[in-house]
């Protein structure tokens, strides 16, 4: 740092003395606009965001110094504040939405829109077309809603638009106690992608072609009355 400024003064100065003696006015003023338009000049001119730096500098400054003798008193109040204000504006930007996600993923919204009205077969094939596509998210999603829609389909589980995927899954448990752990575990991923914001995985898929498959060919142990879904 020293050494460039040395290096920039001793360039300035030899430009001064191959300047004329005794200029007059006009090459007074040129000599000055030329001295201060160089890069060395421009490169040492404060930005925008040193200006900011600056403008927040002195106005902490200005507030702490009006306090006078209080000061020590003040500066714990306007910490506070600033703590709290950046706790608040986090809150905000991250912690709101995730906490609406939760409640929603505990409050279980439906599993099927009351205008969903595909079949088993189209929500695999639309599956597959998100996972070939990349969307794991959508994939995972309707790879579930065709493992609820197959056994609504076969009579073994009634699925209404207010049935969710806890309260299919707890059911079809009970249809088929043998992959009863499976289709809540399949249950918490579908809940887990659709509201918490986990990313959907091939592992998640995997799993979930495994249970479609072994419940396409499954033996209820019982079956639900016609109208008998619920969340």
């Amino acid at each position: 740092m020293g050494v460039a400024v040395l290096g920039t003064t001793a360039a300035a100065l030899g430009r001064v003395a191959a300047a004329p003696l005794d200029p007059d006015a006009d090459d007074a003023r040129r000599l000055l606009l030329d001295e201060l338009g160089r890069p060395e000049y421009e490169a040492a001119r404060p930005n925008a965001l040193d200006l900011a730096a600056q403008a927040v500098g002195d106005w902490l400054a200005e507030l702490l110094g009006g306090a006078g003798g209080g000061l020590a008193s003040i500066a714990p109040v306007v910490i506070g504040a600033l703590a709290l204000a950046v706790v608040v504006v986090a809150f905000l930007v991250f912690g709101a939405p995730r906490r609406d996600r939760r409640r929603a993923a505990e409050r279980g919204d439906g599993l099927f829109g009351s205008d969903d009205r595909r079949s088993a077969e189209e929500l695999r094939r639309q599956a597959e077309a998100a996972r070939r596509a990349g969307d794991l998210d959508a994939a995972v999603s309707d790879l579930f809603r065709a493992v609820a829609r197959e056994q609504a389909e076969r009579t073994i589980v009634a699925v209404d638009p207010g049935t969710t995927a806890r309260g299919f899954a707890r059911r079809a448990g009970s249809a088929h106690p043998a992959h009863a752990a499976r289709l809540a575990g399949a249950a918490d991923d579908f809940d887990a992608v659709r509201y918490l914001g986990r990313a959907g995985t091939e592992d998640m898929l995997d799993r979930l072609a495994a249970l479609d498959r072994d419940l396409r060919t499954a033996v209820p142990v019982l079956r639900e009355p016609v109208g008998a879904g619920s969340a």
